[in-house]
């Protein structure tokens, strides 16, 4: 893979990670190296939300994030936490809500407080019209239950990670939604259903991610001594959906920078 073959925003990184914090700087700079130019740092609870804008406001332009709860914490959310995000979504680094949603397979948060989290979640996006970043897994039902109730009050968002069925796809579509597909796609135990669909997505819907440090793409060769992904590892995603939907992937890295700006509007903070 060399360098600077393509301009990318990676709108996935859990940078706050501590897999990050021999290294953070560094793993920044390899991945303007690599050409991805930007990057949306994911907030997961109230106060790595507040980490995520401080790290914005450390390495400067073109470093972005998300202010929300993970389904995982929302027993931990409570007033005080949803204050602290209503502060947060008016700082100009923050450009979505999230990464809420449900998730029901671990339940480390049980299935109400994971609703009423969410519900208030949709809430404070309907309130200050920022898009959202989704999360979900073994809830589609409920959660588009739920995103429906809250379509006509919120300003569209992405389904991150998908890895879900044709079916769930479509659902998704249907709620104007984006799809951020990562590295699931070089898995060839798991990734094979998925890649399937990636014809199914709209050019104008489709958004791509690293989901970093978690889900290395496993083809990547040769196979890095870390299990840790990065960043500069999105040009490998890109040139994979490409070859799966037969189109150049320059062309496709042009469509999907014009998708993120248009959902997450980078280039009009300041203005």
């Amino acid at each position: 893979m060399s360098d600077c073959k393509y301009t990318l925003t990676d709108i996935g990184i859990n940078l706050t990670d501590s897999a990050f914090d021999p290294d953070r700087e560094q793993v920044i700079s390899d991945a303007l190296n690599a050409g991805v130019h930007r990057l949306l740092i994911t907030g997961t609870t109230a106060a790595e939300s507040e980490e995520a804008v401080r790290m914005c406001q450390q390495f400067g332009e073109n470093i972005f994030c998300t202010a929300g709860i993970h389904p995982h914490y929302s027993k931990e959310f409570s007033p005080a936490a949803r204050q602290t995000l209503a502060d947060l979504f008016q700082a100009p680094e923050v450009l979505a809500v999230g990464e809420a949603g449900l998730d029901f397979n671990r339940n480390f948060s049980t299935p109400e407080q994971q609703v009423y989290a969410f519900e208030q979640q949709l809430e404070l996006a309907s309130e200050v019209n920022l898009p959202l970043f989704l999360h979900e897994r073994d809830a589609h039902d409920k959660q588009v239950e739920m995103l429906r109730h809250f379509r006509d009050y919120t300003a569209g968002g992405v389904a991150h990670c998908f890895t879900g069925s044709r079916e769930e796809l479509y659902n998704y579509l249907d709620l104007d939604l984006y799809i951020g597909i990562t590295g699931w796609i070089c898995d060839e135990r798991r990734g094979v259903e998925l890649l399937a669909l990636l014809k199914d997505i709209p050019s104008e819907r489709l958004l791509i991610e690293t989901d970093a440090p978690y889900l290395l793409p496993r083809d990547i060769k040769p196979k890095p001594k870390s299990r840790r992904n990065l960043p500069r590892y999105l040009p490998h995603i890109l040139e994979k959906i490409a070859q799966a939907r037969n189109i150049d992937p320059t062309e496709l890295a042009q469509q999907v920078e014009e998708n993120g700006e248009r959902l997450f509007r980078f280039n009009q903070i300041g203005q």
